[in-house]
């Protein structure tokens, strides 16, 4: 009989995807005998699946788009999409970058990297395929996989999710996108541009990342003046229809209830985390324990969750931060200490694009009072000079010390407007240091001048007078 094979470090991680990669680094640079596990393809979920295929496809839809609606500017174009060219360059490009990555995971060490798929077996012990682990600390970075409702089941062979869109070689004809969160807002949007028949059933009033009411709803009347989208879809039934169609039947705004028929289906319902086959009871950690966001410790166990897998901010720069965060307590443990976190930050690159800055207005009212200010982009300057004059921004103040507590932005070119209000408050900056900054024009980011002027006159007790025409 063979012996299993035994292998006893300091820290092991299970995960080699952003998280990953940033807590082998860290615990490497403090000097732990480390151990990288992987089970699946390598390669960040951004890289492959996730952030920079979808703005290879982003960036194509607005190519055609805007070429498509250069009339209003005297400029007129003819249009016309190759599909297969369109994928050709998404998957040319997402594989170049998958490539960076890899290089990074190539120049580990062979004896620091375990291929196999990991399973508790004791408090300090993992499986790896045969391989057992044991380890001082362990950090969990398996990232997430779509989720997908139990009301699909019918459909569940069928339905393609955000992962599968980047291994097309062509276009469909037509794509039922379930979800109106932001990769369903995204994807939605710019698929409709690239000439595909889309329709978006949202759920809950959900738009992209937004929880100001007031945001929400001018975010949800300019999309829906270009998209077919529902943002509270009554849906009854998705039934599969000939090899690899789907039928939707739902109750349309008016009442009535229809049938639509579509080439696709796409399910855009969240992630859920990898931790279901890990058996992480057997490691100690019961169904109450809970992930502190400071230290990324479960429980009071010595594992740390970091990334997707701890389904707090499932982002890449906070994949990275946590990464480092667990890596360091694992290597440090059991003297466990708080990381440093930087201001939430959330954007959707649909157009108008979306954005929250420092939690938003969820954030802002889970605080007590704050005052609001605001800028419509319908009439701001510069948005107007580009017709992109649609949304608008609500800026966060307390109203004792004037600090800044966060936005959120329905409109042009929201995701430069948004790092600017995050350093911002990173740099826990108030509404009247923030003013004394250079605003240069015309420019866009006039609007949130108008929008801070607009809070400084409300913490003034007077009226707004300014504007930034």
């Amino acid at each position: 009989m063979n012996e299993t094979a035994t292998r006893t470090v300091d820290v092991a991680v299970i995960g080699a995807g952003t998280a990953g990669l940033a807590a082998y680094r860290a615990a490497r640079k403090l000097g732990k005998d480390t151990v990288l596990i992987e089970a699946g393809a390598h390669g960040t979920t951004c890289a492959r699946v996730g952030c920079m295929p979808s703005k290879l496809l982003i960036a194509a839809a607005e190519a055609a788009h805007h070429a498509t609606h250069a009339e209003p500017f005297g400029v007129s174009a003819t249009v016309a999409v190759d599909g297969r060219a369109v994928m050709a360059r998404v998957r040319r490009e997402r594989d170049r970058f998958v490539g960076f990555v890899l290089e990074g995971v190539d120049g580990i060490p062979a004896e620091h990297h375990i291929t196999g798929r990991a399973r508790f077996v004791g408090p300090n012990a993992l499986d790896v395929d045969g391989t057992r682990v044991e380890a001082t600390s362990i950090v969990i970075a398996t990232g997430s996989s779509p989720f997908i409702p139990p009301m699909f089941d019918a459909i569940r062979d069928r339905l393609i999710v955000n992962d599968d869109v980047f291994a097309w070689d062509d276009l469909p004809r037509s794509v039922a996108v379930f979800g109106a969160g932001v990769i369903g807002l995204e994807l939605g949007q710019a698929l409709h541009r690239l000439g595909v028949r889309v329709r978006v059933f949202g759920k809950g009033n959900t738009v992209g990342p937004l929880g100001d009411p007031a945001v929400k709803a001018a975010a949800a009347a300019a999309l829906r003046e270009e998209l077919d989208v529902d943002f509270d879809a009554k849906v009854r039934a998705a039934l599969p229809e000939g090899e690899t169609g789907v039928a939707v039947r739902f109750v349309d705004a008016e009442g009535n209830e229809r049938v639509e028929h579509f080439e696709a289906a796409l399910i855009a319902a969240g992630r859920r985390p990898n931790v279901a086959s890990l058996d992480v009871e057997r490691a100690g950690i019961g169904p109450s324990a809970k992930i502190d966001r400071a230290t990324l410790r479960w429980g009071d166990t010595h594992v740390f969750v970091a990334g997707d897998a701890n389904d707090d901010v499932p982002l890449l720069h906070e994949a990275a931060d946590e990464g480092t965060i667990a890596g360091e307590n694992a290597a440090r443990f059991p003297d466990v200490r708080p990381g440093r976190r930087r201001t939430p930050l959330a954007i959707a690159f649909t157009e108008p694009a979306l954005a929250v800055v420092g939690g938003g207005f969820r954030a802002a009212s889970a605080r007590g009072a704050f005052v609001a200010g605001e800028v419509d982009f319908g009439n701001q300057g510069r948005s107007r000079i580009i017709l992109q004059n649609k949304g608008m921004a609500r800026l966060y103040a307390d109203p004792t010390s004037r600090r800044f507590l966060g936005a959120e932005i329905a409109g042009p070119r929201a995701e430069h407007l948004a790092h600017l209000l995050a350093w911002a408050h990173q740099a826990g900056l108030t509404i009247d240091q923030m003013l004394a900054m250079p605003f240069y024009h015309p420019v866009v980011e006039e609007g949130l001048r108008t929008a801070l002027r607009d809070v400084a006159a409300k913490l003034d007790g007077g009226a707004v007078r300014s504007t930034d025409a």
